[in-house]
């Protein structure tokens, strides 16, 4: 075998353990529970999974377009429907919620 095929075999392995490793992070992230509105943290910060619902008079920080998908915390896919939050460790927020931690993406 020469060098080259060598070469581009190591390659090709790395980029098929890499892959995998990848996708082994995703899948765990999508077996992360969700966060549920009655979790004492969540009530705490006010999380609702749909945005619409959150009550303005009791979250005065509430502003129209504010979404777990559009703040700093939420880590996820572009067009994810739930993804992981800082604030909620290890359990996923919906896309369409929202918290008064709220901060939006710069």
């Amino acid at each position: 075998m020469s060098t080259e095929n060598k070469s581009s075999r190591r390659i090709f392995l790395m980029q098929v353990a890499t892959s995998g490793l990848a996708l082994i992070a995703v899948s765990n992230a999508q077996a992360q529970a969700m966060v549920v509105e009655t979790d004492a943290q969540a009530s705490s910060l006010g999380y609702k999974a749909d945005a619409t619902k959150v009550d303005k008079a009791k979250q005065p920080k509430y502003a129209a377009g504010q979404l777990c998908s559009n703040c700093a915390l939420f880590q996820a896919p572009a067009g994810a429907s739930a993804g992981l939050c800082a604030i909620f460790a290890g359990k996923q927020v919906a896309a369409k919620g929202w918290c008064s931690a709220y901060a939006k993406k710069a």
